[in-house]
């Protein structure tokens, strides 16, 4: 209980003191290819950006922290929009600091086993510029989209969860049409 209220202290303080864009990889920039673990469905994996990027645009979203209220509601959304996404050929994985045994009951649970969801160690963490200052082990809520070409096409960089999906859908509709 204490943990919880901890972090959901932080959490608030966080977004108190957020005014739109957070520290985040610009535009045009190459996204740094990592393996990690991931879990799909309730089941592990292993999960290499540079494979998912050979489907096409992947949007990489980072949330803080598994089961708490606006991770939950914004993995719900993410869920409820996935064939938007895979219409427009877009792949969506979640990242956070938990550690995946944590994310296999949320891959379930809030992702509905639509997407992944996936750890994200320290230097995942630094070389997508996403730590959440006020707690370490955790990262800060950003969206990116990803293009094919591994280049970032796109990022939503808000503590709030509102308007991530509706964003990065809108960028990865847009890439289609191009």
């Amino acid at each position: 209980m204490m943990r919880s209220l901890k972090i959901a202290l932080a959490l608030a303080a966080a977004a108190a003191g957020s005014h739109g864009a957070m520290a985040a990889l610009a535009v045009g920039a190459k996204a740094p290819d990592f393996t990690t673990r991931g879990a799909l469905a309730g089941k592990t994996f292993t999960l290499t950006l540079s494979h998912q990027l050979k489907r096409g645009p992947v949007v990489l979203y980072f949330f803080p922290k598994a089961f708490t209220p606006g991770c939950s509601a914004e993995a719900r959304e993410f869920a409820e929009h996935i064939e938007d996404f895979r219409k427009a050929g877009a792949t969506v994985i979640g990242m956070s600091g938990d550690p995946v045994n944590d994310l296999v009951a949320f891959s379930t649970k809030e992702c509905a086993g639509k997407f992944a969801v996936a750890s994200a160690g320290p230097a995942i963490v630094s070389g997508y510029d996403v730590a959440l200052k006020m707690q370490p082990g955790m990262t800060d809520r950003t969206s990116y989209v990803i293009a094919p070409s591994g280049r970032i096409a796109f990022v939503h960089s808000e503590m709030n969860y509102a308007g991530h999906v509706k964003s990065t859908l809108a960028a990865v509709q847009a890439m289609k049409q191009k």
